[in-house]
C-alpha cells in the first residue's frame, strides 16, 4: 500500500500556525456541524430494572448531557473519591429524570405519580417482595430519600433524612421482610465542616523504613491533616431504620465511616463494615483499614469478623491481594452464615503455593473454628449460592488466563469439591456461559436451578467465526450433560436477560437488528409466543440507511482481525469514489494468537450512530472502521508488551489494507484515533510509522516513567525492565511523531495513570521538536467528558483536525 511521507515544509511551518492560536477566538466552546449536534442531542434510551417477583419492569428515563455549570459545582477529591460537599453525595453522578412501570403480563406502561420536580434520581432499589421501591433524589444541597409503591403507582418523600451517598455501594438496603429499609444517613447535628488552619502546625511527613509498599499510580489522594479531617467529616454516617408503612425511623448502632451494610438473609443481623484510621496519602480509601462487625437489629455488636489493617503493602501483580479475611459476605441461601476468603501465599502471586486461597464459612454466633468450604490453587473470583447441596465457586489465574468452576455442598463440607470446568477464559468461542440467577425471598441472588436442584442454566454471547449468537443452555451437574434450549438467529441479535421460571421456557430477552434498536420481550420459548415490553424508537431516524458491515481480515503473521465498517447513507464506491478513513481502536493483550483472532461482534447489531466513538464521522463523508481489533499477543515465555509496537503496526497495516482492498478507503487519507489506552496507541503508531495522515488521542498516558509500578496489563515495574518502560513511552519518541496529532484531555482526569500532565508534557515535547500538534484541555472534565459544551467542542476539534489534515490532505500538501 502507499504510505504518506510529510514534506519538510509542512512539518516545520504548521506547528507555528497552530501554536500561535492559543488565546484566540477558538478558545471558547465551539459547535460541530448541525447533523452532529442532532446525534448528541438525540433522546437517550431509558434504562430498565426488573422487580424481584418479575411482575413489573421499571423504565428509568435518562437525562441529556448536563451543562458545564453542573460540572463546575463544588467538588472535593478525597482518597480517590470525588464528592459534592453541598449534597454529601457524588460530584459527577448522572441521575434519571423520570420513572414508569411496565406490566409484564401485557406490556402496558404505567405512569408513576408524585415524582420530584427537576428530578435527579439514583440508587433505585426494589424491596425483596417487589411491592415497593426506594430511590435517592439529588437536589442542590442534599440527597433525599423517596419511597414508591407499585400498588398506588406513586412515590413520596421520606422527610427529615439526608442520605450520605459518598462511599462505595448503595446507601439503601432492604430488610428481608420488605417492611424495613436501612439507610446510610448523614448524622444529625454533625456541625460545620472543618476549616483549614490559617498557618500549618508543621510539615507533611511520610516515612518508609525497609518495607516494600508498591502502588500503582492513583489520583485524588489525601495529602494533609485537613484532607483527613474532611474525609472523616463527609464520610461518617449513621444507619437509620425506616418503617416503610409510616416512615417512622430510628438510629441503629454507632456512627462511623460506614463502607457497607447488609442484612442477613434471615433478617436477624446486620453486617456492617467500617473504615478506620490510620488513613494513607498513597493509596485510596478502598485500602484503608476495615473493621467488619455483625450486629443484632438493635445495633449491638454480636461478632467482630475481622479487623484488617491499612493495605499499603500489597505486592504488584494482577493476582496479588491482601492478607487476612477478604470478600466477607453472607451466605445467600442460609439465615446467618458468614463467608470469607484468606490468602495462603501472603497475597503474593510470586510465592510458590499449592493452595492460594481458602474459603471459610461460619454461622452466627461464632462458636468453635470456622469450616473450610473450598481450597483453591488459583485466586478466588466469586461464589454463587444455590442450596445446601450446591454452591459454585470460581477461581482465576491471570498469568495463564485460566479459570476453574467448582461445585461444593455447603451443608456437607466433607463432600467432594467437584470440578465443573477448567478453561482458558480468553477463549470466548468455547465459553460455556454464566449461570442464571434469581432473587430469593430474602432479596438475595441465588442460582436458578431446575426441579432436580442440580440443573443450572447458562447464558453466553455465543462467539464464533460467524459472529456472536447468544444462547441459553441447561447443564445437568450430575450427568455433566448440556442441552441447548435456545439460540439467537438472523436477522436479529437477541440475548436472554433473565429467566421467569425454572424450566428455561419463560424468558425476557433483549432483541435488536441493524435497523431496529434493542427492545425487551417476554418470550415463551416452548410455545414460540412473545409480548413486546418496550417500543424504543430509532434515536436518529435520518440515519436508518447507514451501511454497517462486520469485516474480517488478517495481519502479516496470520492472526485474524476484525472491525465494524460504517459508511455514509447512500454511498456507492463506483460513483462516489474512495473515502477518507478513520480507524478507531483500543489495544488488548492476549496470551495466545488463537484467542486474539476470535471475533466478538455480530453483523445483526443495531447501527447506533453515537458521538463518543468515531461513528458520527460518517455524516461528514468518512468511512469508519470502528472497534478495529488491535491484539497484542505474548505466547510462551514472551510478554505481550515485548513486541507491542511491532504488533500495533501490523494491526494498522492490515486494517487500512482491508478497507482499501474493498475499493472504499483511500489509503493515503487515513486517520487513527482512540481514547485512554487507545490514545497511547495513537501516539505510538504516529511515532513509528507513516501509515496515517493524522491522529486523535484523547485522555492518554504517554510517559511510562510516571506509572512506574505497572500500567494496563503490564506487571513488571520500571526497575524490573527500564528499557521496556522507555520503549513503551511515546514521550521518549516524541521526535519521531511527525504526523499531526490532536491531544484532548480533561483537566480533572482521575483515572489511574492518565494525569492531565501526560498530554501537556507530550504536547510540549512535540512543540519543542518541531512536530505538528494541538492540545485541548477541557475544564472540569474527568477521564470521560460529560458536559454538553465539552462534548460539542471535542467533536468540533476532531472534525476540523481531520478535515484539514486527512480529508483535504492532498490539497494542503499542494498548497505548500
Amino acid at each position: 500500500m502507499i504510505k504518506y511521507i510529510c514534506t519538510t515544509f509542512l512539518l516545520f511551518f504548521f506547528p507555528y500556525i497552530l501554536t500561535a492560536q492559543t488565546g484566540t477566538d477558538d478558545a471558547v466552546y465551539q459547535m460541530p456541524p448541525e447533523e452532529v449536534v442532532a446525534i448528541v442531542d438525540a433522546p437517550a434510551t431509558p434504562a430498565v430494572s426488573l422487580s424481584p417477583n418479575r411482575e413489573y419492569m421499571m423504565l428509568m428515563h435518562r437525562a441529556g448531557l448536563p451543562g458545564i455549570i453542573e460540572l463546575a459545582q463544588p467538588e472535593l477529591r478525597l482518597a480517590g473519591i470525588r464528592i459534592n460537599p453541598r449534597t454529601n453525595g457524588p460530584s459527577r453522578a448522572s441521575g434519571f429524570t423520570g420513572l414508569a412501570l411496565v406490566d409484564m403480563a401485557n406490556g402496558e406502561e404505567i405512569a408513576v405519580s408524585g415524582l420530584p420536580d427537576d428530578a435527579s434520581i439514583g440508587s433505585v432499589s426494589w424491596s425483596p417482595d417487589g411491592t415497593r421501591f426506594a430511590f435517592t433524589n439529588t437536589t442542590l444541597d442534599a440527597v433525599e430519600l423517596w419511597m414508591g409503591s407499585v400498588a398506588s403507582r406513586s412515590v413520596s418523600l421520606v422527610p427529615d433524612i439526608q442520605v450520605n451517598d459518598t462511599y462505595f455501594g448503595s446507601s439503601l438496603s432492604w430488610h428481608p421482610s420488605s417492611e424495613i429499609l436501612y439507610v446510610r444517613a448523614v448524622p444529625a447535628g454533625r456541625g460545620d465542616a472543618p476549616e483549614p488552619e490559617l498557618a500549618p502546625r508543621g510539615p507533611v511527613i511520610q516515612e518508609n523504613i525497609g518495607r516494600s509498599a508498591p502502588a500503582r499510580t492513583y489520583q485524588d489522594m489525601l495529602s494533609n491533616a485537613h484532607d483527613e479531617a474532611l474525609f472523616e467529616y463527609y464520610f461518617t454516617a449513621q444507619i437509620k431504620e425506616v418503617q416503610v408503612t409510616d416512615f417512622t425511623r430510628r438510629e441503629v448502632g454507632e456512627a462511623g465511616i460506614i463502607r457497607s451494610m447488609s442484612p442477613a438473609p434471615g433478617g436477624a443481623y446486620l453486617m456492617v463494615a467500617f473504615t478506620d484510621r490510620p488513613f494513607s496519602y498513597t493509596v485510596p480509601a478502598s485500602r484503608f483499614p476495615v473493621r467488619t462487625e455483625i450486629w443484632d437489629t438493635d445495633g449491638n455488636v454480636v461478632e467482630t469478623v475481622a479487623e484488617i489493617p491499612l493495605q499499603n503493602e500489597i505486592p504488584i501483580g494482577f493476582n496479588a491481594t491482601s492478607v487476612g479475611p477478604r470478600s466477607i459476605t453472607w451466605r445467600n441461601d442460609a439465615p446467618a452464615t458468614v463467608v470469607w476468603v484468606e490468602a495462603q501465599d501472603e497475597g503474593n502471586p510470586r510465592v510458590e503455593a499449592d493452595t492460594r486461597d481458602l474459603v471459610f464459612m461460619q454461622e452466627v454466633p461464632f462458636t468453635g473454628a470456622p469450616d473450610v468450604l473450598a481450597r483453591l490453587e488459583y485466586r478466588f473470583s466469586g461464589i454463587m449460592w444455590g442450596h445446601g447441596e450446591l454452591a459454585l465457586i470460581r477461581e482465576r489465574w491471570f498469568d495463564n488466563r485460566n479459570e476453574r468452576l467448582w461445585r461444593v455442598a455447603p451443608d456437607n463440607i466433607r463432600g467432594s469439591q467437584l470440578l465443573v470446568w477448567d478453561r482458558n477464559y480468553e477463549d470466548i468461542y468455547n465459553d460455556p456461559g454464566s449461570p442464571q440467577m434469581r432473587v430469593s425471598d430474602s432479596g438475595n441472588m441465588v442460582l436458578n436451578t431446575d426441579d432436580s436442584g442440580f440443573g443450572i442454566f447458562l447464558t453466553a454471547l455465543g462467539a464464533s467465526d460467524e459472529g456472536n449468537r447468544p444462547f441459553l443452555d441447561r447443564l445437568d451437574l450430575t450427568s455433566e450433560q448440556t442441552e441447548r434450549l435456545w439460540q439467537s438467529a438472523s436477522p436479529f441479535y437477541e440475548r436472554v436477560v433473565t429467566m421467569l421460571d425454572n424450566t428455561g421456557s419463560q424468558v425476557i430477552t433483549l432483541r435488536e437488528s441493524q435497523t431496529v434498536p434493542a427492545n425487551y420481550f417476554q418470550r415463551d420459548l416452548s410455545a414460540d409466543t412473545e409480548i413486546a415490553l418496550t417500543q424504543f424508537e430509532h434515536p436518529n431516524p435520518d440515519l436508518r440507511d447507514v451501511r454497517r458491515e462486520l469485516v474480517t481480515y488478517e495481519r502479516a503473521d496470520g492472526v485474524p482481525l476484525s472491525g465494524t465498517l460504517l459508511l455514509p447513507p447512500g454511498y456507492d464506491p463506483e460513483t462516489d469514489g474512495r473515502l477518507p478513513l478513520m480507524v478507531w481502536a483500543y489495544p488488548r493483550e492476549f496470551r495466545s494468537a488463537d484467542a486474539a483472532g476470535q471475533r466478538s461482534d455480530s453483523p445483526y447489531r443495531f447501527v447506533n450512530i453515537g458521538y463518543w466513538g468515531p461513528q458520527w464521522l460518517i455524516t461528514q463523508g468518512y468511512a469508519v472502521l470502528d472497534a478495529a481489533t488491535m491484539p497484542i499477543v505474548g505466547e510462551g515465555d514472551k510478554e505481550p508488551n515485548d513486541t507491542f509496537i511491532d504488533q500495533l503496526i501490523m494491526n494498522s497495516e492490515a486494517a487500512i489494507d482491508a478497507v482499501a482492498d474493498m475499493g472504499i478507503a483511500d489509503p493515503n487519507r487515513a486517520a487513527i484515533g482512540g481514547h485512554s489506552y487507545g490514545a497511547f496507541m495513537v501516539a505510538h503508531i504516529l511515532g513509528n510509522s507513516d501509515l496515517f495522515r493524522a491522529g486523535i488521542a484523547r485522555s492518554g498516558a504517554y510517559n511510562r516513567s510516571l506509572t512506574p509500578f505497572g500500567f494496563q496489563r503490564e506487571q513488571r515495574t520500571l526497575w524490573d525492565d527500564t528499557n521496556l518502560y522507555i520503549t513503551m513511552s511515546p514521550f521518549f519518541n516524541a521526535h519521531n511523531i511527525k504526523h499531526p496529532i490532536l491531544l484532548i484531555h480533561g483537566e480533572a482526569d482521575n483515572n489511574s495513570g492518565t494525569f492531565p500532565l501526560q498530554s501537556e508534557r507530550l504536547f510540549q515535547a512535540i512543540q519543542g521538536l518541531g512536530g505538528t500538534a494541538r492540545l485541548v484541555m477541557l475544564p472540569h472534565e474527568s477521564h470521560g467528558y460529560r458536559a454538553r459544551e465539552s462534548v460539542m467542542h471535542m467533536l468540533w476539534e476532531t472534525h476540523r483536525w481531520l478535515d484539514k489534515f486527512v480529508k483535504h490532505a492532498d490539497e494542503l500538501t499542494e498548497a505548500n
